[in-house]
């Protein structure tokens, strides 16, 4: 019997690198693939160490290129099937609005959504063929809920919740299942690029984004531990039942939808505007 394949993309590091280990782990050739492959030391370091080195194909992808996914299509062929897809990709655009250029936001949408989307569509044909595949799709709390400074990255995690409900649905029929995971805050560095946030001393947004770096420097010592997103992510390719649409996970972010849901909008936006003025 072959082995099912699973495709990860970003998995050089963070949540892409567990899922890649966690999923050889369960049984699947994995195909993970990242921008620069020169950057897959990490990677295959950790596979050694759990024996699952055989097991993994390392294979050069950016999500943004329409020339690297055609390629990346041809390549599937070489493969019995396509079983899963985790769309990990993706980085954090800091910044206020204001201060964002329209090019900010494009290339956070590149990466985010349409490198999402590209991926997705590069792998269907495989997976409509056999009628069975499911995609995975990796969210973000932010994508339910806005915060200051953030605004490019939880638009782009925004749009891949409708993206993902629309899909499933077109998808359902033809034996593919698409889940997306909504994790809280967690030890990766997807937030370099607002950690390293450009702080100009005549900018209006100066004392807030100040107090908005200090919330997030200390909020640091609660993320959690990436694999348990990589563990979910196998347990949802391995699983015998169909896969839920959404799994949240993370600590507090359970707590924090439940109050969305719940309290004005007017008291939500009086709590964190209150928060950060501190």
């Amino acid at each position: 019997m072959s082995k099912k394949t699973a495709i990860v993309t970003g998995s050089s590091s963070g949540f892409g690198l567990f899922c890649v280990i966690e999923l050889a782990l369960k049984g699947f050739t994995v195909i993970a693939t990242m921008r620069d492959i020169t950057k897959a030391k990490p990677l295959l370091e950790r596979a050694k160490e759990n024996k699952v080195a055989d097991f993994i194909r390392i294979q050069p992808l950016d999500v943004t290129s329409t020339d690297a996914t055609d390629h990346f299509k041809t390549i599937l062929s070489d493969y019995p099937s396509v079983d899963v897809l985790v769309n990990n990709a993706g980085f954090a655009q800091g910044g206020f609005s204001e201060e964002l250029s329209l090019e900010d936001y494009r290339q956070q949408f590149e990466t985010n959504f349409f490198g999402v989307i590209a991926v997705t569509n590069a792998v269907l044909p495989f997976m409509r063929a056999r009628n069975q595949g499911r995609i995975i799709n990796m969210g973000s709390i932010s994508g339910r809920i806005g915060f200051p400074g953030l605004s490019a990255y939880t638009s782009s995690k925004h749009a891949l919740e409708g993206y993902s409900e629309s899909l499933r649905l077109e998808l359902k029929p033809f034996g593919i299942d698409v889940s997306i995971i909504e994790p809280g805050s967690y030890h990766t560095n997807i937030w370099t690029s607002v950690d390293q946030m450009d702080i100009h001393p005549d900018s209006p947004y100066l004392s807030y984004i100040v107090s908005m770096l200090n919330e997030m420097e200390t909020g640091k010592a609660e993320h959690g531990n990436p694999i348990e997103v990589a563990k979910l992510v196998a347990q949802i390719a391995s699983q015998q039942k169909t896969p839920a649409l959404r799994y949240l996970i993370g600590k507090g972010v359970k707590k924090n939808l439940f109050l969305k849901t719940i309290l004005p909008w007017k008291t939500i936006e009086a709590v964190i505007i209150k928060k950060l003025k501190q």
